[in-house]
């Protein structure tokens, strides 16, 4: 049977995050711009005959295949499409679960898109974005494949055209629950939309390192983790210079954004050497990524 290895399943940024309103269902509605970044889970798939899904490797530890959204998008694509074809599938995390950076909603479009080529199925893009909002609000632009301005409930998605940036992503030991947060009664809950258009023009005028608008989960996770707080403000100083820090999703993962490696790698150890207190602001993990301008798999789906 055939197979596909090494494929690539990028973490995300939000850019920004903004909640604009609440649906009668409870859901929440938002305003983004996701953009994807070179930490990447890879992940490996052997098509089989007999119809099985099955999954082995890193991270899956404490995680029922009921819940695993891999397994979830194979079953998906496998329903809609009716093949009696099976996979064998293997993990290679990078991505830190719970961190705001969607690995898993990445590994779950990663997987509808590589069982969608290896299996033949030939849907389209537009036909696998629909199988993937079910399994959660971010496995949609993953499978879309491009930066973009994303509304709604993160269905509603508006491709865009970011310039190259690098940044200094950093893991808090702190674990952040994301339903914690939501049903947090002091969350803002009303900030104003904005059109793309003003994004887009922010964007042309704007200088390296700075932000447009707001995260609105910052504030309550930061009053709910003192401790990401601390170290959001850690990493922002160095005595001589500031840069803009910023947490994606609802957090834990906090970043700052530099024009390349270089300067990244500079800022990064400057803040690193004046951490006098480590146990004040512990971290799991940081990485210099660089920025991407589409998802390595974009050219693998018809639109």
């Amino acid at each position: 049977m055939a197979a596909l290895y090494d494929v690539p399943a990028p973490a995300k940024l939000n850019l920004f995050l903004h909640v604009v309103g609440r649906r009668p269902d409870g859901y929440h509605l938002l305003q983004t711009v996701f953009r994807f970044v070179d930490l990447c889970d890879t992940l490996d798939f052997d098509a089989t005959a007999d119809g099985a899904l099955s999954r082995e490797g890193e991270g899956l530890a404490g995680l029922p295949a009921d819940q695993d959204l891999v397994l979830r998008a194979a079953e998906a694509l496998r329903r809609a499409t009716g093949t009696r074809q099976g996979a064998r599938i293997r993990y290679r995390k990078r991505i830190p679960a719970g961190g705001g950076l969607g690995g898993g909603s990445s590994d779950a479009a990663t997987t509808l898109i590589a069982l969608n080529r290896l299996w033949g199925t030939g849907l389209t893009r537009a036909e696998l974005m629909r199988l993937a909002l079910p399994l959660g609000a971010d496995v949609p632009v993953f499978v879309f494949g491009r930066s973009a301005f994303a509304q709604g409930v993160g269905e509603d998605l508006t491709a865009v055209t970011l310039p190259e940036r690098t940044y200094w992503i950093v893991r808090p030991s702190a674990h952040v629950a994301t339903a914690d947060v939501f049903r947090d009664p002091d969350l803002t809950r009303n900030s104003e939309s904005v059109k793309i258009a003003v994004f887009t023009d922010w964007q042309t005028g704007c200088c390296t390192g700075k932000f447009f608008g707001r995260n609105d989960l910052e504030a309550t996770v930061f009053r709910q983790h003192p401790d990401i707080a601390r170290l959001a403000r850690a990493m922002q100083c160095t005595g001589d210079a500031e840069v803009e820090v910023r947490m994606t999703g609802s957090g834990s993962c906090l970043f700052a954004e530099f024009p390349d490696a270089d300067q990244a790698r500079v800022h990064r150890d400057r803040i690193i050497g004046k951490m006098e207190n480590p146990p004040d602001v512990a971290i799991d993990g940081s990485w210099i990524c660089r920025g991407l301008g589409d998802h390595p798999l974009l050219g693998w789906v018809a639109d």
